[in-house]
């Protein structure tokens, strides 16, 4: 049996910040991978909405597991409310993070090889 693509979930405070990384990312991967943006309020204001983020989950579920990608504070509260059996959080940054794991969702890595690659962002140098 195979398993499915991972999907990703950009959760962030603001809804242009995490649509304009996962274009971003999805620029850089492919138009391949699940990737959705769960940023901001219902009525578009600044914040986290757990409704947002468990639609994206739905969305981007393609039965590979999901990884979520909170920015900060609060969107990493709101991530966690829905870890579980194929449902991650990745503690990276957010930008690198992200494009990190659709990299690597995009050539067919697990759950816990997007997760990895995911993490291993954090050590990326600038300079």
């Amino acid at each position: 049996m195979s398993r499915g693509t991972v999907g990703l979930v950009l959760v962030s405070h603001s809804g242009p910040l995490a649509a304009e990384t996962a274009a971003l990312a999805a620029g850089i991967c492919g138009s391949d991978v699940p990737l959705e943006a769960a940023g901001g309020t219902g009525d578009g204001g600044l914040g986290t909405s757990a409704d947002l983020v468990e639609a994206a989950i739905g969305r981007a579920d393609r039965g590979g597991g999901v990884v979520l990608i909170p920015d900060l504070g609060s969107s990493v509260l709101t991530a966690r409310l829905f870890e579980g059996p194929g449902v991650v959080v990745a503690d990276v940054p957010f930008v690198e993070g992200a494009i990190a794991a659709a990299v690597a969702a995009g050539a067919g890595g697990s759950l816990e090889a997007v997760l990895a690659a995911a993490e291993e962002a954090r050590a990326f140098r600038k300079l």
